[in-house]
């Protein structure tokens, strides 16, 4: 099956400052993908490139077989955007939104049906103005469907959004892959992105640093599994001494990472053996998140010592 989006080779150069530096991806059709990155590191450049914004300097990119650039208007009636913060007109009702984007397109949805997939069909008559910011996500998501669109496009579609707003946008995320559609979500929240996409890329500094399943991330630039339990610093001396390791000491917490899961009862044996008082017993593994921020923050120490050394 052709690809949803191929990325071969692409850079964009801004007179001195290179934005993207070479990189390379694809995205299978019925996906979510989620493409990562701290502000800066070239994700709405790359993202705007692929929806037909930008031109790239180098390389070569196919959205659903098509070149954004040379064949943006074709392009344009087979995608959806939704860009983040989503504004609109304030005095119009999402009935008329989507009646509006439908004349625009060509196309002929039903509104109520529309509004119904978003989970927003009781504000079809509301204006734009008193919606929440959850519902105007909501209405931004009915837009971007009124072309029936093979990708969707979503910029950090639950930013700023609370916990029930955030988990009914998810809803409406995994109810397009459901529909075949394809998702290109770009996220700061990445536990978000280890619930809803199949594959992740991680972009810092123009250049992809990681990429694959949230699983196979996790597993290839993650820590351990660790034990840890409440108690002083002293039982990480005992556990070294009796052979546990790696051990570590800190905010009153001791940890201990696991070689497999045998490890965990061998472990809490000598922790028990020890005759230290302990509590809050707990098993930690590393998410998403946890390999974004060491990952990102293994790389601007490292871009800051060499600026240094120069």
């Amino acid at each position: 099956m052709p690809l949803a989006i191929e990325v071969r080779g692409l850079t964009k150069q801004y007179a001195s400052v290179t934005a993207v530096a070479g990189i390379d991806f694809s995205v299978a059709p019925g996906t979510v993908f989620a493409f990562l990155g701290p502000n800066g590191a070239g994700k709405t450049t790359t993202t705007e490139i692929l929806e037909g914004l930008r031109r790239a300097t180098t390389g070569a990119v196919r959205v659903l077989g098509l070149d954004p650039w040379t064949e943006g208007t074709a392009l344009h009636r087979r995608i959806g955007v939704i860009p983040q913060d989503f504004r609109f007109f304030e005095k119009i009702t999402p009935k008329e939104a989507v009646e509006y984007y439908a004349a625009l397109f060509g196309t002929r949805p039903d509104p109520a049906d529309l509004l119904r997939r978003v989970e927003l069909p009781d504000k079809s008559g509301a204006r734009f103005e008193t919606l929440s910011g959850g519902q105007k996500q909501k209405l931004g998501l009915a837009l971007s469907l009124v072309n029936n669109p093979e990708i969707c496009f979503l910029d950090e579609p639950t930013t700023g959004l609370d916990p029930h707003a955030r988990r009914a946008i998810w809803e409406v995320i995994r109810g397009l892959k459901r529909e075949g559609r394809t998702v290109f979500l770009t996220t700061h929240y990445l536990e978000e992105a280890e619930l809803l996409a199949d594959r992740v890329a991680i972009i810092h500094h123009g250049k992809i640093i990681a990429s694959g399943t949230p699983g196979e991330i996790i597993a290839a630039h993650g820590r351990p599994e660790r034990i840890r339990v409440r108690a002083a610093p002293s039982l990480a001396d005992y556990l070294r001494s009796h052979g546990a390791g790696p051990v570590s000491a800190a905010d009153g917490y001791v940890e201990v990472e696991l070689a497999d899961s045998h490890d965990a009862l061998r472990i809490l044996t000598a922790v028990q053996a020890s005759g230290i008082p302990w509590d809050d017993f707990s098993t930690l593994r590393d998410h998403l998140e946890d390999v974004f921020v060491r990952m990102v923050g293994q790389m601007d120490e490292g871009a800051l010592r060499e600026g240094g050394a120069a």
